[in-house]
Parts: C-alpha cells; sequence; structure tokens
C-alpha cells in the first residue's frame, strides 16, 4: 500500500486494541471503542466458506466488555446483527461532507435542474437516497456487470459500469460512496458521467485509502474527469494527499468528541445520529435552500 510495506497491518492493530482492553482489568466504569473504519468492514457476509471476520471481531469486543462500539460509515451495517443484544452505532457523516462541499464550492447550485447524487453501484444506493433526500434532488445510480466466471486479485472483475437514470446532461454530480480503494472503479464511473455530458464531478467518499498511489487520480484530474474529491480524517492521509490541488479533507474530530463526551454523561447519542435539521439550517445560512 502506497507503494510500501506497510509496517502494521490491520490485524496487528486489532490485537494491541485488545491488550488495551485487557490491560483495563475490568475496572472502569464502561468501556467504549471508536473504531471509524470497522475493523475486517468488507468482509461481512460469507460467500462460500470464507469466514465472518467482522462479526467475529465484534463478538470478540463484546467477550472483553466493551460496552459501546462506534464507527462511520460501515460497508454494511447489518454486521451488527452478530451482537444483536449490544450497542453499535453506524455513524453517517453526511453533515459533515455537505458542510465542506458548500464552504469549498462557492458556485454550487443546490437544486433539480443543476445537481444529480450517482451511486456508483448497488451497493450504495442507502447512502446516495440519504444524500439525495437531504439535497432534495435526483438519484441515479451504475450498475456493475461482473464476470463471475473468473477470479482477479481476489474478486470477479468489473466488464461494465451501466447507467440507470435521468439525464445528467450539464449537471453538477456528486458521487457518494463509503470507500476509495485503488480508485479504478470509481474514475471509470466519473469518465462514463462525462461522456454523458455531464459538468463538474465531485466525489464524497467516507475513507480515501489511494492504495494504488495518487498518480491515477493525478491524471484524471489533468484530463477534466473530476473537480474534486472529499474524503474524512477518519483515515491516516499522507502529506501527499492533502497538498493536491484536487483534494479536500472532512474533518470529524469534533463529531467524534461529541459523542465521546456524550457517553461520558451517560446521555443518549440519538439526538448526535440524526443531521436532518443540521443539514437543512446549513444549507439556508447558505442561501442554497429556502427556509420554511
Amino acid at each position: 500500500m502506497y507503494g510500501m510495506t506497510v509496517p502494521k497491518s490491520p490485524d496487528d492493530h486489532f490485537a494491541d486494541l485488545k491488550r488495551v482492553i485487557h490491560a483495563l482489568s475490568s475496572k472502569p466504569k464502561r468501556v467504549s471503542v471508536i473504531m471509524p473504519m470497522l475493523y475486517e468492514g468488507r468482509q461481512h457476509k460469507r460467500s462460500s466458506r470464507e469466514s465472518l471476520d467482522c462479526a467475529m471481531a465484534l463478538q470478540e469486543l463484546v467477550d472483553l466488555g466493551v460496552d459501546n462500539i462506534i464507527t462511520f460509515d460501515a460497508h454494511d451495517q447489518r454486521v451488527q446483527n452478530s451482537i444483536p443484544d449490544e450497542s453499535f452505532e453506524n455513524v453517517m457523516p453526511t453533515y459533515q461532507m455537505i458542510k465542506a462541499l458548500v464552504n469549498n464550492v462557492e458556485d454550487l447550485k443546490v437544486d433539480k435542474d443543476h445537481l444529480m447524487i450517482i451511486s456508483p453501484d448497488e451497493g450504495a444506493m442507502q447512502r446516495c437516497i440519504y444524500f439525495a433526500t437531504q439535497l432534495g434532488v435526483n438519484l441515479g445510480m451504475f450498475y456493475k456487470r461482473r464476470d463471475y466466471t473468473r477470479v482477479v486479485n481476489g474478486r470477479n472483475p468489473i466488464v461494465e459500469h451501466q447507467y440507470l437514470g435521468d439525464s445528467v446532461k450539464n449537471k453538477d454530480i456528486i458521487i457518494v460512496d463509503d470507500m476509495i480503494s485503488s480508485g479504478e472503479s470509481m474514475l471509470e464511473v466519473a469518465s462514463k458521467l462525462k461522456n454523458l455530458g455531464c459538468g463538474r464531478i465531485f466525489v464524497c467518499t467516507t475513507f480515501g485509502l489511494f492504495c494504488n498511489g495518487l498518480d491515477v487520480f493525478d491524471k484524471a484530474y489533468a484530463d477534466g474527469v473530476f473537480y474534486r474529491v472529499f474524503t474524512t480524517n477518519g483515515v491516516y492521509q499522507t502529506p501527499e494527499l492533502l497538498s493536491r490541488e484536487w483534494y479536500v479533507s472532512v474533518e470529524l474530530s469534533k463529531y467524534t468528541a461529541y459523542f465521546i463526551d456524550t457517553l461520558n454523561h451517560d446521555m443518549s447519542v440519538s439526538l448526535l445520529l440524526d443531521s436532518s435539521a443540521k443539514i437543512k439550517t446549513l444549507l439556508e445560512k447558505k442561501g442554497l435552500k429556502e427556509a420554511e
């Protein structure tokens, strides 16, 4: 990853987390784990004889005495069914994304004639529906047609991205997903949208890993494929990434601090999970939506 051998794997980090919990020796009043990117979050369902790593990890934490588990934008939040009697909160950073978007794009027009939300695949539809509902714009999606007769690098290769939805011609586009891994799939979707005549493309994903480096994004930006990429500081951001003109970092620290403070005061985090009112107020303040 990042063109080098990463010295500490996710397994190493998870083992260290368990060591810290063990070291507490059941003395704390309450143990909460805030894991921005859920450990083995993409290993959430069983195919053939695969192990359910994410479910097993959650059960391990609960067995160690963890009272609250908080994560951001889980790849599939249904993994919480593995610990049905315990506290698991899947926090969506939608407000933080929209705030970063409107603060960094001065001429953004939020209405059905000028903006659309696009889901890069069927798996991202739920988060895209929430985005589209909050902004009051239309939604489109891409269907990933895969070759299930072959496995390349651990997955079935994508044959084609097929667009389903209204016309994107001359409209700004927000592509929403939970993660950028290599970025190849995201950039292919962006290229398809450009060929359909759309305007600027904004990519909004919670976690930007950029596993294969930044060169492919630099080239795509120079070619006009996309305008800006927004990802959170929920994972490590390299100095090289932060220096890119096309990149905008979305701050999660303040939001996370609210969760810590709320839990430490024995209060419910329910109000923190619903950002609808905050998004509405933000858009009204920026003049992007009329006050009701």
